[in-house]
């Protein structure tokens, strides 16, 4: 019954995803809905691009981060079975597929992007998970979705174009009490992957280039949730994709350097736990 009644919600909520809806969003918004559909239509021929290698960007960059890449997919394992879960701007929906495999109860998906929305539906439906996934368009600051509905929130590289004094509030109302985001985030400390990323203005809007994650937004989210499982990744593993025969060796180094404090913070990226206190209602 549970199940059902946030299918004939979600429902209801897709359907305000009209003109009026549109006109509705302000002007940042409405540029990561453009940027985002520009980018997801190129993909549309072919729509299975991974929400953690978009995440990631640039393709030779991917081998690099095999470590972090298992330990969100073992995190996945361990977590959503049986669970409510929704994919937090789901891009093409690589992770609520991913966890309708895992065992959860049901999985949604969101996105601004009526584009990715529709690839992500494509994809469900190609691999025959439509009965246990839904994906909808939506505004991640203003979901429509339910008080207290949902177990498990994955938020996979996407805190950073959102405004958190509207972002966390919101998951907050939406989860029940106990329940946890995982978030995978990229960090604003190292001068390498900040000269980079100037140097690829292209790839992030105005709004996502200026807001990278800071260890002080952790403390700003410790106002709404306990703050958990704090682990951050790859310092400078990700040479390894320019200095091929020394990758393994930076990757070791990293598993060193990624626990030294202020040290780990030169990390690529991080990732964390949100919970929400059980008296939080």
């Amino acid at each position: 019954m549970e199940i059902e009644k946030l299918k004939q919600h979600v429902e209801k909520v897709d359907k305000i995803s009209n003109d009026s809806w549109l006109k509705s969003l302000n002007e940042r918004k409405l540029k990561e809905l453009e940027f985002h559909n520009r980018d997801r239509q190129e993909e549309s021929v072919n729509a299975s691009a991974d929400t953690f290698e978009k995440f990631y960007a640039n393709r030779k960059y991917y081998h690099t981060v095999e470590r972090s890449r298992s330990y969100v997919d073992n995190w996945l394992k361990h977590n959503v079975e049986g669970k409510v879960v929704l994919d937090y701007a789901c891009g093409n929906g690589d992770v609520a597929i991913k966890t309708a495999k895992y065992g959860a109860k049901f999985s949604l998906g969101f996105d601004i992007s009526d584009v990715s929305v529709q690839n992500a539906r494509n994809i469900a439906k190609n691999m025959g998970l439509e009965s246990k996934v839904k994906f909808f368009q939506a505004d991640a600051e203003d979901t429509k979705l339910p008080d207290n509905s949902i177990d498990i929130i994955i938020c996979s590289g996407m805190l950073h174009h959102l405004d958190l004094s509207y972002t966390f509030p919101e998951l907050r109302r939406i989860l029940k009490p106990g329940g946890k985001v995982f978030a995978i985030e990229a960090l604003d400390y190292n001068p390498a992957i900040k000269l980079y990323r100037k140097l690829t203005p292209n790839m992030r809007t105005e709004w996502e280039k200026a807001h990278i994650l800071k260890l002080s937004d952790l403390t700003f989210a410790n106002r709404f949730f306990e703050v958990d499982e704090i682990k951050y990744w790859h310092v400078i593993g990700y040479a390894g994709a320019l200095i091929k025969p020394l990758a393994k060796f930076f990757d070791l180094l990293d598993i060193v350097l990624e626990k030294i404090p202020f040290i780990n913070r030169l990390s690529w990226t991080f990732t964390f736990v949100l919970k929400k206190r059980q008296n939080d209602n």
